[in-house]
């Protein structure tokens, strides 16, 4: 089991803090979540799959849908396919980039691949000889981000070379980036973390048909619970209420950027949703937060700590107060 953000009755019990006291800035989920209404039916019948979801999905995420993918393929959160994927592609090499998504480089050696990573930016470099190139866009953890056409060059030169191109864009919806259309490319999507949904594990898949039909065909049927689809139907649906969330999260991440260089953390970098700051000090400023019920992302290799958003004045007062203590002579 690899170790994620939140988990935060293990942080309870590990710092003797109570579980209601603690702040948690580890995991890089909009601290907003959009305001779901459940229906009562929603609990009492099985799923059906000629609801709304998957046109809501396939209107979201227009740029995914093209001629040689199906509609979006509804998960039980992407890190269904980021499990499937691996068992469904025949064994070979894969690349990914050295700094990213703990879950990825497992299900893939799990599956028989042969993975190898390179740094984030050398994934664009023509001599990559791959089946399949598998990145975050924007990276999870440290927010590294390729251009529109960067992502295309790379999904041209994956098809010339009959390879796949795998684009997980969980990050993404804070800042869209227009998504490569091609028969190599696969691309996953999430309500996790810009919707702040992460407890509805809701995901999408658009891949080529036949790799497609084999993923639901691997999940099964019911594979997302009604009570998470009526959220998924909402949430995608509702544009005003997007459009306020990209504001509201901009606004935040600037100010949390500018406030961790105030106090020496300089080199933060990160997408909308979060900061990364590598820094060889990354124990004992999780230490430090911690023990003031502040709950950071600690990486260790190479040693970083991420900090998410808050979401309220007190919880901005918090980490302020933490900040200032880390910084007093």
């Amino acid at each position: 089991m690899l170790e994620h953000g939140g988990r935060l009755r293990e942080a309870a019990r590990q710092w003797n803090i109570p579980l209601a006291d603690w702040l948690d800035l580890s995991t890089g989920i909009a601290p907003w979540s959009y305001p779901v209404q459940i229906s009562a039916d929603a609990w009492q019948r099985l799923p059906e799959d000629d609801d709304a979801l998957v046109a809501s999905a396939a209107a979201y995420y227009r740029h995914a849908c093209h001629h040689t993918s199906p509609l979006p393929l509804p998960l039980p959160g992407s890190q269904a396919a980021i499990q499937w994927l691996p068992r469904l592609i025949a064994p070979g090499r894969v690349v990914l980039p050295a700094n990213t998504y703990g879950e990825y480089a497992p299900a893939w050696r799990a599956a028989g691949h042969q993975v190898s990573t390179v740094p984030f930016a050398a994934l664009l470099d023509k001599t990559l000889d791959a089946e399949v190139i598998m990145l975050a866009n924007p990276n999870n953890p440290t927010g590294d981000c390729f251009a529109a056409a960067a992502l295309a060059a790379l999904a041209n030169q994956q098809a010339q070379r009959g390879g796949w191109l795998i684009i997980d864009a969980a990050f993404g919806d804070a800042q869209p980036v227009q998504l490569p259309s091609s028969s190599s490319v696969i691309l996953l999507h999430s309500l996790g973390k810009f919707f702040g949904l992460a407890g509805a594990r809701v995901g999408f898949c658009c891949a080529p048909p036949t790799l497609q039909n084999a993923l639901a065909a691997a999940l099964g049927p019911w594979a997302l619970a009604n009570p998470s689809r009526q959220a998924a139907m909402q949430a995608l649906s509702d544009t005003t209420w997007q459009a306020a969330q990209r504001q509201r999260l901009a606004e935040a991440s600037t100010r949390l950027s500018g406030l961790l260089r105030q106090h020496e953390l300089p080199n933060c970098i990160g997408g909308t949703l979060f900061c990364y700051a590598p820094t060889a000090q990354a124990a004992t400023l999780h230490a430090h937060f911690a023990q003031r019920g502040i709950l950071l992302r600690r990486f260790d290799h190479p040693p970083a700590v991420r900090f998410g958003l808050p979401g309220n004045a007190s919880d901005w007062q918090r980490l302020e107060a933490a900040l200032s203590e880390w910084n007093a002579p």
